[in-house]
């Protein structure tokens, strides 16, 4: 069946992030909201409900994808993932905030650069 080409996009911005609901998605959401932690595979297994399986092989995966990190029997979220993660929320705060305020252009302006003026 065929999909449109907002939904073509929508896959095509959302391919780097684990589908909800799938064991990524819950090992990486776990991990995240224990950020300042490292956890063995059996404490993810009994803090996510994950068959003990399939903890390994995802967790190997988000490895690969550069999302967890690995050290003896221990994975952790990656400090790339909580960089990643920090800069989204600061932008959508800073973005939130100029939402509550309006835009004083006359302010702007007076601190905005001429391009003209930067040249040498």
């Amino acid at each position: 069946m065929p999909i449109s080409a907002d939904q073509f996009d929508a896959i095509e911005e959302e391919k780097d992030a684990p589908t909800p609901g799938t064991n990524a998605h819950e090992v990486l959401s776990f991990l995240e909201a224990n950020a300042d932690s490292a956890f063995t595979q059996s404490e993810i297994v009994e803090a996510t409900d994950i068959p003990r399986g399939s903890v390994g092989p995802t967790l190997v995966r988000l490895r690969e994808a550069g999302r967890v990190d690995h050290r003896g029997t221990y994975w952790r979220v990656s400090d790339h993932e909580e960089s990643l993660n920090a800069a989204a929320n600061h932008a959508s705060d800073v973005a939130a905030s100029h939402e509550e305020e309006p835009l004083d252009y006359d302010e702007w302006q007076e601190h905005a650069v001429d391009p003209r003026e930067t040249r040498e």
